[in-house]
This record gives C-alpha cells, structure tokens and sequence, in this order.
C-alpha cells in the first residue's frame, strides 16, 4: 500500500472517512468488470480521487468535475503550475504568520475581497482560495446568492497555509487527470465497461435547516437528485458502473423513502459516518449515509 495523499483543501462532507467502505464497493467493481477508468463528477476536496490514484494502479485514467470554478482551477493549478503556486503560498504563510491576531483578521477580509473581485491569475486565485480555506472559520467553503465567498475569519494559532510536500503529491497524482468544470451530465462520454463512476452530490438535507448546499451558486434541489438518478441509468445503460453517496433521510423521518424509491434499481448500503460540518459542536456526530451502486 502507497502512503496516502491527502486532500489539498478541507471540504464540507468529504468522504475521508467512508473511504473503506467505498473501497471495498470498488474492489468488487474491479472484480467485476475490466474497469481502467474512474470518473468523479462531483470532486469536491477529492478524498476519494487521491485514495484511488494511490491505491489502486488498475485505473490508467481519470476525468475530475466539478461546478465550482474556484476548485476546478485549483485542481489545475496544482497539476500545471505547482512551483509557481507553492512560491505565492509560501509568501502569504510568511505574511499571515508574522501577524498579530488582530491584523491576521484584517488581512484575511482583505484577502478575500481580493479574491471575490474575480481578477486574479490562476495562480493568485488559487492561492487566495486554499489561503482562505486552511484561516476561515471550520475550514468551510461556502459562497452567497452571488457566488461571493463569506465565511469568516477562523483565528487559527499556527495554519499550515503552504503544504509543499502534499502538494507536490498531489500535483503528480494529478498529471493523468482529465479535469472539467461544468455540470455533472458532461462526463457521460466516458460511460462504457471499463469504467467506474463515484458520484459524492451535495446531500439532500435531512431537515429544512439542515442544508448545507452553497459550494456553488445556485441549489442541488430534489428535481436535481432525480435527473442524477437518470444520469447513472444512462450509465448502468452503458454498461459502466457507478457508486453513489448521500444522505440517509429515513433517519429524520422513518416514512421518507425519496431515495429507496429513487434509486430502488440498484442495491442501497446503508453506514454510519461522523459529520462535523455544523458549527454547532453538540450536533455533530454519527449519522446513517447510503452507498448505491448499480452492481454486487
């Protein structure tokens, strides 16, 4: 087993944790059909991308989308131009660190506006973006009606702004990935017996003050999680396979059965996984998430 390569940025639900249990899902998919390539059309922080780059050398290529243009130009920063994105990191750590707690606060509002202008390089974009995920609060992405991000400021002591090591990791796992930007619907040229699909949507909430969807302008509605149903028919049509996550919303109401009778085709697994993403720490904890895979 290779070391593991960590995310780059932190990512409200991502799927670190159930990486075992996916994994042993992809390991039967492996055992089932001749699968080389993997398609992730919801990357997010990419957890499960760099377990599968990492671990598992059957897989000859790789196509990343995701709706979120800030993400997907990191994710094509770090491939191409990592030297010139670690130098700009380096130099905002050196900056931030040698601040006081009260100007490190002035400084980050005045990164973000920097960043929210939408004006910068690639480069200096993507260098904002991960400065402001590794000092906002809870290490939060989340953007308003207008696609500005406003998550506060996280008065952390000592952040790791510039990681150089996992970058350069990262960044070589990288360089076989075809990276898109769009919606999810775009990746289905690559639906056929060879490949294997992990789509990680934003959740459907559990409650109405649950939700926590704003990685994008715009919402990943019920009408959304329906056409995402018709898209991994189109796959299961193709012959490709698929494995997909979100939330299990029978826990909050045992008479709720959007996704058993959504997706009532394919085999539903049911785990428990912990979720940290409320700022309210005595709601946190375990919760029942569902794994659906056309397969097995």
């Amino acid at each position: 087993m290779k070391k593991e390569v960590k995310p780059f940025v932190k990512w409200a639900g991502g799927k670190g944790q159930l990486i075992p249990r996916i994994d042993q899902l992809m390991s039967v998919a492996y055992n089932t059909a001749e699968i080389d390539t993997y398609v992730e059309p919801f990357v997010g922080g990419g957890a499960v991308l760099f377990w599968v780059l990492s671990q598992h050398q059957n897989i000859k290529h790789a196509v990343i989308n995701d709706i979120n243009q800030d993400l997907t130009t990191a994710y094509l920063v770090v491939r191409d131009n990592l030297k010139d994105l670690t130098t700009a990191l380096s130099e905002l750590q050196t900056e931030y660190l040698s601040k006081k707690e009260v100007d490190r606060a002035a400084f980050f509002l005045n990164i973000r506006d920097k960043f929210n202008k939408k004006d910068l390089s690639p480069v200096d974009n993507t260098a904002c973006f991960i400065f402001l995920n590794k000092t906002c609060f809870n290490g939060l992405y989340r953007v308003n009606s207008k696609g500005k991000f406003n998550v506060p400021f996280g008065k952390y002591v000592n952040p790791t702004i510039c990681d150089g090591t996992n970058l350069a990791a990262c960044s070589n796992l990288l360089q076989n990935v075809d990276i898109l930007c769009g919606d999810f619907s775009k990746t289905i040229k690559y639906a056929n017996q060879n490949s294997l699909f992990y789509f990680d949507p934003p959740y459907k909430p559990l409650s109405k003050t649950s939700s926590f969807t704003s990685y994008a302008a715009g919402a990943f509605d019920d009408d959304e999680q329906i056409r995402l149903r018709d898209y991994c028919q189109q796959i299961d049509d193709s012959d490709g396979l698929f494995i997909l996550s979100n939330s299990d919303v029978r826990q909050a109401d045992s008479a709720n059965s959007f996704f058993d009778d959504l997706y009532g085709a394919f085999k539903i697994h049911r785990v428990s996984a912990s979720r940290m993403i409320n700022s309210v720490a005595t709601k946190r904890g375990n919760v029942s998430e569902l794994l659906i895979c056309n397969y097995e």
